[in-house]
């Protein structure tokens, strides 16, 4: 009973999650600052959706069962993941590291045979992702996203290019990730129980979405080369001639040891704590720390890791049901709808599954990672900074697919095919 009450629960986070737009557009109708336009607003902040449903669940669950089998199953939740997104938000977003990143990015489009406007595209597109091999995926879903705000989004764009941007950033991030066996949430669940190390990622996955991501990112750009080319982007996002190296450094050092010990929450939540007052003490070359965005993304994760807890009933029969190809398919299908960890964690735990099924189960996972908010784990960051730049009613989930879906459908073909 517990379990469908939880998948109820799950099922309905994501018919609010798409249905959020909508939430906006009944606010509008109540007075400005009423408590009606407040709470249907709320009610369609995508951040807040799965750990609504969550808090519901937990108290029908406390209802049914009792306060202390609930507090049990909480605590036996793993909030690892979730506390990770916001710390690496957190300090991605920060000043010292965002003018890096666009140095390096603007370094690459200087190299590039274009158009300044098209070159600085590519590059945010192919490096701005790549990047999330090293830095991990969440960490370059807020650096490259922090980057479109305030060059590409910035201007006036049409729709069709803010939401082609858009599709391919959030698929070009979930394959970007996978040079590396630690850098992408699907695959940090699985790579150390099924021995996949960087070799085995680089030979296996990394060439491949190097590819998908130059092909997609080329085929965008040649679609709206027209309109990218007459855009009025700034010189820079931020004036770097006043940080001092050694703030830059500090900074990437920080950085470096929260990626190291991911696995460990009391650690690299006590260097996150440094981190606030490195950040104080070095508040002349900061802006503001985007702590509110940073905790409702983890807030989101943490509801679909209190609900995902109980969708192994029929995610795992369905698993193991399928043939290679049909997994590789039904991955990229399930992702839509789930968190491509879960789908992976719960991969792991099927016992003798084929080194072929294992592929075909992370391929699937990373490459539907960019056709929904709730796909990939570091879409809700994404989206929670991206949102604005859509209008008053934000992003529309439907049109975010169908965006997603030649991205897709490339990296699918690339991850399969070659």
């Amino acid at each position: 009973m517990i379990a469908y009450a939880a998948t109820l629960c799950f099922a309905l986070a994501v018919l609010h999650t798409f249905s959020c737009r909508y939430f906006h557009i009944i606010g509008s109708r109540y007075r400005e600052g009423s408590v009606g336009e407040n709470f249907f607003h709320l009610l369609g902040e995508i951040e807040v959706v799965f750990g609504l449903w969550a808090a519901i669940f937990i108290l029908f669950f406390m209802a049914v069962a009792g306060t202390d089998d609930a507090l049990t199953y909480l605590n036996a939740r793993n909030f690892t993941e979730p506390l990770f997104v916001f710390a690496i938000m957190t300090i991605c977003a920060s000043r010292p590291i965002i003018t890096l990143a666009e140095s390096l990015i603007r370094l690459f489009s200087k190299m590039t045979p274009m158009n300044a406007n098209l070159g600085f595209f590519c590059s945010i597109m192919v490096i701005g992702p790549l990047l999330g091999s090293f830095i991990t995926e969440p960490a370059a879903m807020t650096v490259t996203a922090l980057i479109l705000l305030r060059t590409i989004y910035s201007s006036n764009i049409s729709t069709a290019l803010r939401y082609a941007t858009l599709g391919l950033l959030f698929v070009n991030i979930s394959i970007g990730g996978t040079l590396t066996p630690y850098a992408a949430p699907p695959v940090l669940m699985v790579a150390p129980q099924w021995g996949w190390d960087l070799s085995f990622m680089l030979t296996h996955f990394g060439w491949k979405a190097v590819v998908a991501v130059s092909l997609s990112t080329s085929l965008v750009a040649f679609r709206f080369r027209n309109e990218i080319k007459t855009i009025k982007m700034p010189d820079r996002i931020r004036d770097t001639s006043s940080i001092p190296l050694w703030v830059t450094a500090v900074h990437l050092l920080i950085l470096f040891m929260v990626v190291l010990s991911s696995h460990h929450t009391v650690v690299f939540i006590g260097i996150f704590l440094f981190f606030l007052g490195a950040a104080a003490v070095t508040k002349e070359y900061q802006t503001e720390l985007k702590l509110k965005e940073s905790l409702l993304v983890g807030f989101f994760l943490g509801g679909l890791v209190v609900l995902g807890g109980f969708q192994s009933w029929w995610l795992t029969p369905l698993l193991t049901a399928l043939n290679t190809g049909s997994l590789f398919v039904g991955a990229i299908g399930l992702t839509a709808i789930t968190d491509n960890a879960a789908i992976t964690y719960l991969g792991g735990q099927v016992a003798n599954l084929s080194e072929s099924s294992r592929y075909a189960l992370v391929a699937g996972s990373v490459v539907g990672g960019g056709l929904t908010v709730i796909a990939n784990a570091p879409n809700p960051a994404g989206f929670s900074m991206l949102n604005p730049a859509f209008g008053e009613n934000g992003i529309s989930a439907l049109l975010l697919f169908r965006s997603a879906l030649i991205p897709t459908l490339i990296a699918a073909f690339c991850f399969w095919f070659l």
